[in-house]
């Protein structure tokens, strides 16, 4: 297992991976990143440098992402957690958390205080997971991620 920097090859797989974890969860599409035009060109977004994607992959097949970026309108000293996606068959087996704490780290090491996450009911495992890591759900969103479709926020110190 590798978790590295996302590179420009990166692109293609992991809009798929993020559009086919939607699918299957039979997630909504509009206001979230899967209509997001973003999410076609991760590595041209991540090249901001208050901002990391770690990409997983195993034997040259990638198999997620999680990275953190600083969101407009997010609070002095807080990042958001995201791109934070699997695929199906690597889910469950403690890679999802070795990528949440590797970007826990960049955070830290970014000066950040705080973490900030929108998701969506659907991904009802991963908001357990995101409990069991530290965060807290909040009342309404922070920053403007334009993920209005999001209805899920939560927060955690660092």
């Amino acid at each position: 297992m590798n978790i590295r920097k996302v590179k420009k090859s990166d692109n293609i797989f992991l809009a798929n991976i993020i559009r086919a974890a939607f699918e299957e969860s039979d997630a909504p599409k509009q206001g979230t990143v899967y209509s997001d035009p973003t999410t076609d060109n991760l590595f041209e977004l991540f090249e901001n440098e208050r901002s990391v994607l770690w990409v997983a992959e195993n034997e040259g097949e990638i198999l997620g992402c999680c990275g953190i970026y600083p969101t407009d309108g997010l609070p002095e000293g807080c990042v958001e957690l995201v791109k934070f996606y699997l695929l199906a068959k690597a889910r469950g087996k403690g890679l999802g958390t070795q990528l949440m704490q590797k970007s826990f780290e960049s955070a830290k090491e970014l000066g950040y205080t705080e973490i900030y996450i929108e998701t969506l009911p659907e991904f009802d495992n991963a908001v357990g997971m995101y409990e069991r890591g530290g965060f807290k759900k909040l009342e309404n969103p922070m920053g403007d991620s334009g993920h209005t479709g999001c209805d899920i926020w939560m927060i955690k110190k660092l």
